[in-house]
């Protein structure tokens, strides 16, 4: 860990909402001059989309089913460990995109004067943008761990995004067919095939991060195949877990947050529960103070 050059991770697996964090995180970069690294979590899986599916079929006739985007076949957890490590002791490591869309295609094509670059395919390494006041990573496996390889150690401040897992489910199915018009029992399979890695490779990561947030539906959830509509954030609380070693820092102040976040309560000594809709500005009370010290125990 690295008080000279901070590295913040968010983790979730896919559809878990790793993305509402993402946004609030960046209106504090933005509010307070924060000038953050970006590096997104996809551009650190081993295989582009023609190889990966090319391996699934492979580890299928070879009686594997469970071969996925999960675990460490199909992503380079050694290169996460070590750009975490890299950037904590020189403040500087490289990077490179995964391009998801035609939009992003023609971008990365113009930035790296090139012209063959298609979705599915990684962009060239390059060096990051000089100068950061700290590394920002978010994606599958910021906090991951296999053997002796183990990114979390180099994470200073670890957030894990984790939906109870029905509507980790529903959201990912809706959000399949949304962007990827793939039907229900597609994604089902696909669920079912990460099964074996979501179990070794990404729930673990939850037990090493500082402050998880985990989305509650308050409405019925039971059989999310069938779900026709994804529950609202005003049909949730958020459940707030703070590991022991934040609770020791004096910009923890729950009294604070109780009194700013109406309707919110403790559920347990180091578990904040606020209403759903209230999750986006939770998180900018909570971490503003956190990353606000960071930058400057930076400075000193």
């Amino acid at each position: 860990m690295s008080r000279k050059h901070p590295v913040i991770a968010v983790t979730g697996s896919s559809g878990a909402g790793t993305s509402t964090v993402k946004r609030a995180f960046e209106n504090i970069f933005r509010r307070e001059e924060i000038r953050a690294a970006i590096i997104e979590g996809d551009s650190l899986h081993s295989l582009d989309r023609m190889a990966f599916r090319a391996a699934v079929a492979e580890a299928a006739k070879a009686g594997n089913h469970s071969f996925s985007h999960f675990g460490p076949e199909a992503n380079h957890f050694d290169k996460i460990e070590a750009m975490f490590k890299q950037y904590g002791e020189t403040g500087a490591c490289k990077r490179r995109y995964y391009v998801h869309s035609d939009d992003e295609a023609e971008l990365h094509n113009k930035h790296f004067n090139l012209a063959d670059l298609k979705p599915g395919q990684f962009t060239p390494w390059e060096d990051i943008e000089a100068n950061s006041d700290l590394l920002f990573y978010e994606g599958l496996h910021g906090l991951a761990q296999d053997g002796e390889i183990d990114a979390g150690k180099y994470v200073d401040l670890g957030i894990g995004v984790v939906p109870v897992v029905n509507l980790e489910w529903i959201q990912k199915i809706h959000r399949d067919k949304a962007e990827r018009g793939y039907s229900a029992e597609a994604t089902v399979d696909t669920i079912l095939r990460r099964m074996p890695d979501y179990v070794k490779f990404i729930t673990p990561q939850f037990s090493r991060t500082h402050i998880n947030f985990q989305r509650v539906a308050t409405v019925d959830t039971s059989n999310p195949f069938i779900s026709r509509e994804i529950p609202t954030l005003d049909e949730s609380f958020v459940v707030i877990r703070f590991n022991k070693h934040l609770l020791q820092s004096h910009f923890i102040d729950f009294h604070h947050y109780l009194t700013m976040i109406h309707d919110s309560f403790m559920s347990r000594p180091n578990t904040l529960v606020v209403p759903g809709g209230k999750m986006s500005f939770a998180m900018e009370i909570i971490l503003t103070p956190i990353l606000h010290e960071m930058v400057e125990n930076k400075k000193k």
